[in-house]
Protein backbone atom coordinates (compact mmCIF):
# COMPACT_ATOMS: atom_id res chain seq x y z
CA UNK A 1 0.00 0.00 0.00
CA UNK A 2 1.14 3.51 -0.80
CA UNK A 3 1.37 6.86 1.00
CA UNK A 4 0.48 9.97 -1.01
CA UNK A 5 1.21 13.61 -0.14
CA UNK A 6 -0.92 16.35 -1.75
CA UNK A 7 0.44 19.92 -1.63
CA UNK A 8 -1.55 23.00 -2.64
CA UNK A 9 -1.96 26.41 -1.00
CA UNK A 10 -5.72 26.18 -1.64
CA UNK A 11 -7.21 23.94 1.12
CA UNK A 12 -10.32 23.28 -0.99
CA UNK A 13 -8.19 21.71 -3.75
CA UNK A 14 -6.28 19.59 -1.22
CA UNK A 15 -9.54 18.28 0.25
CA UNK A 16 -11.04 17.63 -3.20
CA UNK A 17 -8.02 15.68 -4.46
CA UNK A 18 -7.76 13.72 -1.20
CA UNK A 19 -11.44 12.81 -1.37
CA UNK A 20 -11.10 11.71 -5.02
CA UNK A 21 -8.17 9.43 -4.20
CA UNK A 22 -9.80 8.04 -1.04
CA UNK A 23 -12.79 6.78 -3.07
CA UNK A 24 -10.74 5.62 -6.08
CA UNK A 25 -10.20 2.02 -4.98
CA UNK A 26 -6.44 2.40 -5.52
CA UNK A 27 -4.02 0.64 -3.16
CA UNK A 28 -3.54 3.70 -0.89
CA UNK A 29 -2.69 3.49 2.81
CA UNK A 30 -2.44 7.16 3.86
CA UNK A 31 -3.14 10.50 2.20
CA UNK A 32 -1.42 13.54 3.72
CA UNK A 33 -2.15 17.16 2.80
CA UNK A 34 0.07 20.23 3.16
CA UNK A 35 -0.61 23.86 2.26
CA UNK A 36 2.93 25.01 1.54
CA UNK A 37 6.32 23.59 0.68
CA UNK A 38 7.72 23.74 4.21
CA UNK A 39 4.84 21.71 5.64
CA UNK A 40 5.34 19.23 2.80
CA UNK A 41 9.04 18.85 3.62
CA UNK A 42 8.20 17.82 7.19
CA UNK A 43 5.96 15.04 5.88
CA UNK A 44 8.63 13.94 3.41
CA UNK A 45 11.18 13.75 6.21
CA UNK A 46 8.93 12.04 8.74
CA UNK A 47 6.68 9.77 6.68
CA UNK A 48 7.32 7.10 4.08
CA UNK A 49 5.90 9.05 1.13
CA UNK A 50 5.70 7.21 -2.19
CA UNK A 51 3.97 9.80 -4.39
CA UNK A 52 4.01 13.61 -4.17
CA UNK A 53 1.26 15.57 -5.97
CA UNK A 54 2.16 19.25 -5.87
CA UNK A 55 1.01 22.59 -7.22
CA UNK A 56 3.62 24.70 -8.99
CA UNK A 57 2.97 28.17 -7.50
CA UNK A 58 2.64 28.29 -3.71
CA UNK A 59 4.04 31.50 -2.28
CA UNK A 60 7.23 31.14 -0.25
CA UNK A 61 8.33 27.85 -1.81
CA UNK A 62 7.34 26.91 -5.36
CA UNK A 63 6.50 23.40 -6.46
CA UNK A 64 9.78 23.33 -8.41
CA UNK A 65 11.76 24.18 -5.25
CA UNK A 66 9.77 21.55 -3.32
CA UNK A 67 10.64 18.94 -5.96
CA UNK A 68 14.32 19.85 -5.68
CA UNK A 69 14.24 19.46 -1.90
CA UNK A 70 12.15 16.27 -2.09
CA UNK A 71 14.61 14.70 -4.52
CA UNK A 72 17.48 15.54 -2.15
CA UNK A 73 15.68 13.86 0.75
CA UNK A 74 14.28 10.86 -1.16
CA UNK A 75 15.22 10.73 -4.86
CA UNK A 76 12.91 7.76 -5.45
CA UNK A 77 9.73 9.68 -4.51
CA UNK A 78 7.49 9.87 -7.59
CA UNK A 79 6.01 13.29 -8.47
CA UNK A 80 2.94 14.51 -10.35
CA UNK A 81 2.80 18.28 -10.89
CA UNK A 82 -0.44 20.25 -11.15
CA UNK A 83 -0.50 23.85 -12.36
CA UNK A 84 -2.86 26.63 -13.40
CA UNK A 85 -0.26 27.64 -16.00
CA UNK A 86 0.38 25.83 -19.24
CA UNK A 87 3.89 27.27 -19.30
CA UNK A 88 6.54 25.36 -21.24
CA UNK A 89 9.36 26.52 -18.93
CA UNK A 90 7.58 25.17 -15.83
CA UNK A 91 6.73 21.90 -17.54
CA UNK A 92 10.29 21.48 -18.82
CA UNK A 93 11.78 22.10 -15.35
CA UNK A 94 9.30 19.72 -13.71
CA UNK A 95 10.02 16.92 -16.18
CA UNK A 96 13.77 17.49 -15.87
CA UNK A 97 13.45 17.08 -12.11
CA UNK A 98 11.73 13.74 -12.66
CA UNK A 99 8.00 14.58 -12.61
CA UNK A 100 5.97 11.69 -14.02
CA UNK A 101 3.18 13.95 -15.27
CA UNK A 102 2.25 17.65 -15.60
CA UNK A 103 -1.49 18.31 -15.29
CA UNK A 104 -3.23 21.63 -15.95
CA UNK A 105 -5.96 23.03 -13.65
CA UNK A 106 -8.87 22.64 -13.49
CA UNK A 107 -8.00 19.01 -12.86
CA UNK A 108 -9.91 16.38 -14.81
CA UNK A 109 -10.72 13.63 -12.25
CA UNK A 110 -10.28 10.73 -14.67
CA UNK A 111 -7.01 12.17 -15.97
CA UNK A 112 -5.60 12.48 -12.43
CA UNK A 113 -6.67 8.95 -11.47
CA UNK A 114 -5.14 7.54 -14.65
CA UNK A 115 -1.90 9.38 -13.91
CA UNK A 116 -1.77 8.15 -10.29
CA UNK A 117 -2.71 4.61 -11.37
CA UNK A 118 0.09 4.63 -13.97
CA UNK A 119 2.70 5.79 -11.42
CA UNK A 120 1.66 3.23 -8.79
CA UNK A 121 1.58 0.44 -11.37
CA UNK A 122 5.22 1.09 -12.31
CA UNK A 123 6.19 1.12 -8.63
CA UNK A 124 4.74 -2.40 -8.34
CA UNK A 125 7.34 -4.04 -10.58
CA UNK A 126 8.54 -7.19 -8.80
CA UNK A 127 12.17 -7.61 -7.73
CA UNK A 128 13.56 -10.91 -8.97
CA UNK A 129 16.38 -12.86 -7.38
CA UNK A 130 19.60 -12.91 -9.34
CA UNK A 131 19.04 -16.23 -11.14
CA UNK A 132 15.48 -15.25 -12.12
CA UNK A 133 16.70 -11.81 -13.21
CA UNK A 134 19.38 -13.19 -15.53
CA UNK A 135 16.95 -15.74 -16.96
CA UNK A 136 14.37 -12.98 -17.53
CA UNK A 137 16.95 -10.72 -19.21
CA UNK A 138 18.09 -13.54 -21.50
CA UNK A 139 14.49 -14.21 -22.52
CA UNK A 140 13.23 -10.67 -23.05
CA UNK A 141 16.25 -8.49 -23.82
CA UNK A 142 17.39 -8.35 -27.38
CA UNK A 143 20.73 -6.86 -26.46
CA UNK A 144 21.87 -4.24 -28.91
CA UNK A 145 25.42 -3.64 -27.76
CA UNK A 146 26.64 -0.04 -27.85
CA UNK A 147 28.77 0.48 -30.94
CA UNK A 148 32.28 -0.72 -30.00
CA UNK A 149 34.02 2.13 -31.87
CA UNK A 150 31.83 4.74 -30.12
CA UNK A 151 32.61 3.21 -26.71
CA UNK A 152 36.33 3.11 -27.57
CA UNK A 153 36.39 6.77 -28.63
CA UNK A 154 34.56 7.95 -25.49
CA UNK A 155 36.99 6.03 -23.28
CA UNK A 156 39.94 7.48 -25.20
CA UNK A 157 38.64 10.98 -24.53
CA UNK A 158 38.84 10.21 -20.80
CA UNK A 159 42.50 9.26 -21.11
CA UNK A 160 45.16 11.90 -20.22
CA UNK A 161 46.99 11.01 -23.48
CA UNK A 162 46.87 14.23 -25.53
CA UNK A 163 47.09 12.30 -28.81
CA UNK A 164 43.45 11.40 -28.25
CA UNK A 165 42.49 15.01 -29.03
CA UNK A 166 43.79 14.71 -32.63
CA UNK A 167 41.86 15.75 -35.80
CA UNK A 168 41.53 12.02 -36.59
CA UNK A 169 39.67 11.50 -33.30
CA UNK A 170 37.37 14.41 -34.15
CA UNK A 171 36.48 12.77 -37.47
CA UNK A 172 35.70 9.51 -35.71
CA UNK A 173 33.53 11.40 -33.21
CA UNK A 174 31.51 12.95 -36.02
CA UNK A 175 31.17 9.60 -37.78
CA UNK A 176 29.84 7.98 -34.58
CA UNK A 177 27.57 10.96 -33.78
CA UNK A 178 29.40 11.84 -30.57
CA UNK A 179 28.54 15.49 -29.95
CA UNK A 180 30.66 16.85 -27.09
CA UNK A 181 30.13 20.57 -27.55
CA UNK A 182 29.67 21.51 -23.91
CA UNK A 183 31.34 23.73 -23.04
CA UNK A 184 30.46 22.63 -19.46
CA UNK A 185 30.93 18.99 -18.50
CA UNK A 186 30.49 16.66 -15.51
CA UNK A 187 30.84 12.92 -15.10
CA UNK A 188 28.96 10.22 -13.23
CA UNK A 189 30.40 6.73 -12.94
CA UNK A 190 28.61 3.61 -11.71
CA UNK A 191 30.87 0.87 -10.35
CA UNK A 192 28.96 -2.39 -10.29
CA UNK A 193 29.26 -5.22 -7.79
CA UNK A 194 27.31 -8.14 -9.21
CA UNK A 195 27.99 -10.35 -6.19
CA UNK A 196 26.54 -8.04 -3.53
CA UNK A 197 22.82 -8.90 -3.63
CA UNK A 198 20.90 -10.48 -0.77
CA UNK A 199 20.81 -13.79 -2.71
CA UNK A 200 24.08 -13.25 -4.53
CA UNK A 201 25.88 -15.91 -6.47
CA UNK A 202 28.91 -15.89 -8.73
CA UNK A 203 27.89 -14.25 -12.00
CA UNK A 204 29.43 -15.67 -15.14
CA UNK A 205 31.29 -13.26 -17.40
CA UNK A 206 28.74 -13.61 -20.23
CA UNK A 207 26.01 -12.56 -17.78
CA UNK A 208 27.93 -9.55 -16.43
CA UNK A 209 27.58 -7.98 -19.90
CA UNK A 210 23.85 -8.63 -19.81
CA UNK A 211 23.54 -7.01 -16.37
CA UNK A 212 25.78 -4.14 -17.45
CA UNK A 213 23.48 -3.62 -20.43
CA UNK A 214 20.48 -3.57 -18.07
CA UNK A 215 22.24 -0.84 -16.02
CA UNK A 216 22.85 1.16 -19.22
CA UNK A 217 19.12 0.92 -19.95
CA UNK A 218 18.28 2.21 -16.45
CA UNK A 219 20.65 5.15 -17.05
CA UNK A 220 19.09 6.03 -20.40
CA UNK A 221 15.54 5.66 -19.09
CA UNK A 222 16.29 7.92 -16.11
CA UNK A 223 18.12 10.63 -18.05
CA UNK A 224 16.13 10.17 -21.28
CA UNK A 225 16.02 13.21 -23.58
CA UNK A 226 15.89 15.78 -20.78
CA UNK A 227 19.64 15.50 -20.16
CA UNK A 228 22.28 16.11 -22.80
CA UNK A 229 24.46 13.10 -22.02
CA UNK A 230 26.51 10.19 -23.34
CA UNK A 231 26.40 6.90 -21.44
CA UNK A 232 28.79 4.05 -22.23
CA UNK A 233 30.76 1.10 -20.85
CA UNK A 234 34.05 2.00 -19.19
CA UNK A 235 36.81 -0.25 -17.94
CA UNK A 236 36.01 -3.35 -15.87
CA UNK A 237 32.29 -3.33 -14.97
CA UNK A 238 31.83 0.45 -14.86
CA UNK A 239 29.17 2.43 -16.68
CA UNK A 240 30.15 6.07 -17.34
CA UNK A 241 28.00 9.09 -18.11
CA UNK A 242 29.23 12.40 -19.50
CA UNK A 243 26.71 15.20 -18.87
CA UNK A 244 27.06 18.49 -20.74
CA UNK A 245 25.49 21.95 -20.73
CA UNK A 246 25.68 24.76 -23.25
CA UNK A 247 26.14 28.37 -22.09
CA UNK A 248 22.38 28.99 -21.80
CA UNK A 249 21.69 25.76 -19.91
CA UNK A 250 24.56 26.29 -17.49
CA UNK A 251 23.60 29.93 -16.97
CA UNK A 252 20.10 28.93 -15.85
CA UNK A 253 20.29 29.44 -12.09
CA UNK A 254 16.80 28.09 -11.38
CA UNK A 255 18.27 24.73 -10.41
CA UNK A 256 21.35 23.78 -8.38
CA UNK A 257 23.21 21.57 -10.84
CA UNK A 258 25.33 19.74 -8.25
CA UNK A 259 22.17 18.85 -6.35
CA UNK A 260 20.68 17.65 -9.63
CA UNK A 261 23.70 15.44 -10.31
CA UNK A 262 23.46 14.00 -6.80
CA UNK A 263 19.75 13.40 -7.30
CA UNK A 264 20.58 11.45 -10.47
CA UNK A 265 23.31 9.53 -8.64
CA UNK A 266 21.05 8.51 -5.78
CA UNK A 267 18.22 7.60 -8.15
CA UNK A 268 20.60 5.44 -10.19
CA UNK A 269 21.80 3.63 -7.08
CA UNK A 270 18.25 3.11 -5.84
CA UNK A 271 16.95 1.79 -9.17
CA UNK A 272 19.91 -0.52 -9.85
CA UNK A 273 19.53 -2.01 -6.39
CA UNK A 274 15.74 -2.23 -6.58
CA UNK A 275 15.32 -3.69 -10.05
CA UNK A 276 18.58 -5.61 -10.54
CA UNK A 277 19.16 -6.70 -6.95
CA UNK A 278 22.84 -5.84 -6.53
CA UNK A 279 24.78 -2.91 -5.12
CA UNK A 280 26.73 -0.27 -6.96
CA UNK A 281 28.84 2.74 -5.99
CA UNK A 282 28.27 6.04 -7.80
CA UNK A 283 30.94 8.71 -8.17
CA UNK A 284 30.08 12.27 -9.22
CA UNK A 285 32.58 14.86 -10.47
CA UNK A 286 32.57 18.62 -10.26
CA UNK A 287 31.48 20.68 -13.28
CA UNK A 288 34.36 22.01 -15.41
CA UNK A 289 34.44 24.14 -18.55
CA UNK A 290 36.23 22.69 -21.57
CA UNK A 291 36.33 19.17 -23.02
CA UNK A 292 40.08 19.07 -22.40
CA UNK A 293 39.16 18.51 -18.74
CA UNK A 294 37.34 15.21 -19.41
CA UNK A 295 40.38 13.19 -18.17
CA UNK A 296 40.35 15.22 -14.95
CA UNK A 297 36.62 14.61 -14.50
CA UNK A 298 37.26 10.89 -14.97
CA UNK A 299 40.00 11.05 -12.34
CA UNK A 300 37.57 12.81 -9.97
CA UNK A 301 34.85 10.15 -10.26
CA UNK A 302 37.42 7.41 -9.72
CA UNK A 303 38.72 9.14 -6.59
CA UNK A 304 35.18 9.67 -5.31
CA UNK A 305 34.33 5.98 -5.67
CA UNK A 306 37.43 5.03 -3.63
CA UNK A 307 35.80 6.66 -0.57
CA UNK A 308 33.40 3.74 -0.42
CA UNK A 309 36.28 1.82 1.21
CA UNK A 310 35.98 4.16 4.20
CA UNK A 311 32.15 4.35 4.11
CA UNK A 312 30.94 0.93 3.05
CA UNK A 313 27.34 1.74 4.05
CA UNK A 314 27.25 4.79 1.74
CA UNK A 315 27.01 4.50 -2.02
CA UNK A 316 26.91 7.94 -3.69
CA UNK A 317 29.98 10.19 -3.47
CA UNK A 318 30.54 13.70 -4.81
CA UNK A 319 34.17 14.70 -5.39
CA UNK A 320 33.65 18.22 -4.01
CA UNK A 321 32.66 16.87 -0.56
CA UNK A 322 36.25 15.93 0.21
CA UNK A 323 38.90 18.54 0.92
CA UNK A 324 41.62 17.02 -1.24
CA UNK A 325 43.74 20.17 -1.07
CA UNK A 326 44.30 19.72 2.67
CA UNK A 327 46.47 16.67 2.07
CA UNK A 328 49.78 16.40 0.20
CA UNK A 329 49.40 12.61 0.10
CA UNK A 330 46.59 10.09 0.59
CA UNK A 331 44.81 10.96 3.86
CA UNK A 332 44.97 8.50 6.76
CA UNK A 333 41.87 7.14 8.51
CA UNK A 334 42.57 9.63 11.33
CA UNK A 335 42.65 12.51 8.81
CA UNK A 336 39.33 11.41 7.33
CA UNK A 337 37.71 11.02 10.74
CA UNK A 338 38.89 14.48 11.83
CA UNK A 339 37.53 16.06 8.63
CA UNK A 340 34.17 14.32 8.99
CA UNK A 341 33.87 15.17 12.70
CA UNK A 342 34.48 18.84 11.87
CA UNK A 343 31.69 18.82 9.26
CA UNK A 344 29.22 17.34 11.78
CA UNK A 345 30.33 19.68 14.55
CA UNK A 346 29.80 22.76 12.37
CA UNK A 347 26.41 21.49 11.21
CA UNK A 348 25.46 20.90 14.85
CA UNK A 349 26.40 24.47 15.74
CA UNK A 350 24.50 25.93 12.77
CA UNK A 351 21.36 23.93 13.58
CA UNK A 352 21.40 25.04 17.23
CA UNK A 353 21.72 28.67 16.16
CA UNK A 354 19.02 28.48 13.44
CA UNK A 355 16.56 25.66 14.22
CA UNK A 356 13.76 28.18 14.91
CA UNK A 357 14.22 29.85 11.53
CA UNK A 358 11.21 29.53 9.24
CA UNK A 359 12.01 27.70 6.05
CA UNK A 360 15.23 26.12 7.30
CA UNK A 361 16.19 23.33 4.89
CA UNK A 362 18.77 20.57 4.75
CA UNK A 363 20.16 22.24 1.65
CA UNK A 364 20.85 25.45 3.59
CA UNK A 365 22.66 23.61 6.42
CA UNK A 366 24.75 21.76 3.83
CA UNK A 367 25.63 24.94 1.90
CA UNK A 368 26.84 26.65 5.07
CA UNK A 369 29.16 23.69 5.62
CA UNK A 370 30.31 23.48 1.98
CA UNK A 371 29.20 19.87 1.53
CA UNK A 372 26.36 18.23 -0.35
CA UNK A 373 23.05 17.50 1.46
CA UNK A 374 23.48 13.81 0.65
CA UNK A 375 26.88 13.50 2.37
CA UNK A 376 25.92 15.73 5.31
CA UNK A 377 22.81 13.61 6.01
CA UNK A 378 24.90 10.45 5.93
CA UNK A 379 27.67 11.82 8.18
CA UNK A 380 25.27 13.37 10.70
CA UNK A 381 23.36 10.08 11.11
CA UNK A 382 26.58 8.05 11.28
CA UNK A 383 28.25 10.31 13.88
CA UNK A 384 25.24 11.14 16.07
CA UNK A 385 22.90 8.19 15.52
CA UNK A 386 20.11 10.67 14.69
CA UNK A 387 18.63 11.75 11.39
CA UNK A 388 19.50 15.44 10.85
CA UNK A 389 15.93 16.64 10.34
CA UNK A 390 14.66 14.55 13.26
CA UNK A 391 17.24 16.43 15.34
CA UNK A 392 15.86 19.79 14.11
CA UNK A 393 12.32 18.67 15.03
CA UNK A 394 13.53 17.50 18.45
CA UNK A 395 15.01 20.95 19.20
CA UNK A 396 11.80 22.65 18.02
CA UNK A 397 9.55 20.37 20.07
CA UNK A 398 11.62 20.64 23.25
CA UNK A 399 11.61 24.44 22.97
CA UNK A 400 7.86 24.52 22.34
CA UNK A 401 7.34 22.29 25.41
CA UNK A 402 9.42 24.71 27.49
CA UNK A 403 7.38 27.67 26.21
CA UNK A 404 4.07 25.89 27.00
CA UNK A 405 5.16 25.18 30.59
CA UNK A 406 6.84 28.49 31.35
CA UNK A 407 4.96 31.18 29.39
CA UNK A 408 1.44 32.31 28.57
CA UNK A 409 2.15 32.41 24.84
CA UNK A 410 -0.66 31.23 22.58
CA UNK A 411 -0.34 28.35 20.16
CA UNK A 412 0.21 30.56 17.10
CA UNK A 413 2.91 32.54 18.97
CA UNK A 414 4.77 29.36 19.98
CA UNK A 415 4.42 28.07 16.44
CA UNK A 416 6.09 31.28 15.19
CA UNK A 417 8.84 31.06 17.80
CA UNK A 418 9.92 27.55 16.79
CA UNK A 419 9.85 28.04 13.02
CA UNK A 420 6.47 26.80 11.77
CA UNK A 421 4.41 28.58 9.12
CA UNK A 422 1.02 27.54 10.49
CA UNK A 423 -0.29 26.69 14.00
CA UNK A 424 -2.23 23.75 12.53
CA UNK A 425 0.89 22.16 11.10
CA UNK A 426 2.77 22.84 14.34
CA UNK A 427 0.01 21.04 16.28
CA UNK A 428 0.20 18.00 13.98
CA UNK A 429 3.96 17.69 14.44
CA UNK A 430 3.65 18.32 18.20
CA UNK A 431 1.02 15.58 18.65
CA UNK A 432 3.03 13.12 16.57
CA UNK A 433 6.12 13.85 18.69
CA UNK A 434 4.60 13.94 22.21
CA UNK A 435 1.39 11.93 21.70
CA UNK A 436 -0.79 14.80 22.97
CA UNK A 437 -1.76 18.22 21.58
CA UNK A 438 -0.25 21.52 22.82
CA UNK A 439 -3.54 22.41 24.58
CA UNK A 440 -3.62 19.03 26.35
CA UNK A 441 -0.05 19.54 27.55
CA UNK A 442 -0.94 23.02 28.78
CA UNK A 443 -3.73 21.55 30.92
Amino acid sequence: MYNILIVDDEPLICRGLASLLETSGLNIQNIYTAHNGYEALDYLKMENIDLLITDIQMGAMSGIELMQQAKIIKPWVQVIVISAHETFQYAQLAIRLGARDYLIKPINSEQLLNSVRHVLLHMDRPVLNQAELISDLREHFRMEQPLPQRTEILNKLLSPDRSNQSPETSKLEQHNEIHLRGPYFAMIKIRLDFNSGAKSQVVEEKDTRLLQYAVLNIVNELLDKEWDHHSFYSLNQDVSIIVQWDEAGYGDSSVDKINQLEMIGRSLHFNVHKFLGFQCVVGISQILKGREFLPELNDQVNKSIVWNREHKDHHVFYFGDFKWGLFTEDPTEEDLAAQNNLIVERAHEYIHANYAQKGLTLNEVAQKNHVSPNYLSYLFKKNTGTNLWEYVIKLRMEESKRLIHNTDLRRYEISERVGYESPEHFSKIFKKYFGISPSEMKK
